[in-house]
């Protein structure tokens, strides 16, 4: 599986003119894959707020998925560490909201974001020991402007 997402993404990456130093590919769970391009021009393969990326992952899965790959599968694609350095900070923000939550006892909400890092907070949030029974999250809002919500038990 690692060498057909390797080589889909040398051919994707090949034909719309991007130059890259490495893929590195690891799997990341049953059916996750991390995907990280090295490349000396990183801006350009993110973009604006990551939405370059962003359509690399989405044509990248799509190719996948003409090829057979099951549509279940999580392939995400990343460069020299920025989806990382994103959920970074995005999980460091949602303690913060989370304690502002808990002290004032009212909801919080996010910033609008995409599902990725907000099924990232949610699994975090009610994974975490520190919060898990304090809090409750949900996601509201429709299209780009979805947002979670952080509400105190």
């Amino acid at each position: 599986m690692e060498l057909l997402i390797k080589e889909t993404l040398e051919k994707l990456l090949d034909i719309i003119g991007i130059s890259y130093t490495g893929i590195k590919i690891s799997k990341e769970g049953e059916n996750a894959y991390y995907t990280e391009i090295e490349t000396e021009n990183s801006s350009l393969l993110i973009g604006w707020h990551g939405e370059t990326i962003a359509s690399i992952q989405h044509l990248l899965k799509c190719l996948l998925w003409k090829q057979g790959i099951e549509s279940k599968t999580q392939v995400i694609v990343d460069v020299d560490g920025y989806k990382k350095r994103q959920e970074e900070s995005v999980v460091r923000l949602a303690e913060r909201k989370a304690e502002m939550a808990i002290s004032s006892q009212r909801e919080v909400k996010l910033p609008p974001m995409n599902p990725y890092l907000r099924r990232k907070i949610h699994l975090y949030l009610a994974d975490s020991e520190k919060f898990k029974d304090r809090i409750t999250t949900e996601s509201t809002g429709e299209g780009d402007q979805r947002q979670l919500k952080i509400i105190p038990k």
